[in-house]
């Protein structure tokens, strides 16, 4: 029981890791006028992971809302 368990979160965990590569390789792929957009949806509020994924490719970039 004990290895099923630890093979599911295994490949539970394995997915969560490939999505979250796929959001990060999106924001990317956004350009600098769509990048700017999803900063500003998320500048309000508390601070979010896909805020701190679009912040860090605005200062990549050398972007500025």
């Amino acid at each position: 029981m004990l290895k099923i368990r630890t093979k599911r979160r295994a490949t539970e965990t394995g997915r969560a890791l490939e999505r979250l590569a796929a959001v990060e390789a999106s924001v990317k792929a956004l350009g600098d006028e769509d990048l700017l957009d999803l900063a500003d949806i998320f500048a309000a509020g508390d601070p979010t992971p896909l805020r701190e994924m679009a912040g860090a490719e605005m200062r990549r970039r050398d972007i500025r809302l």
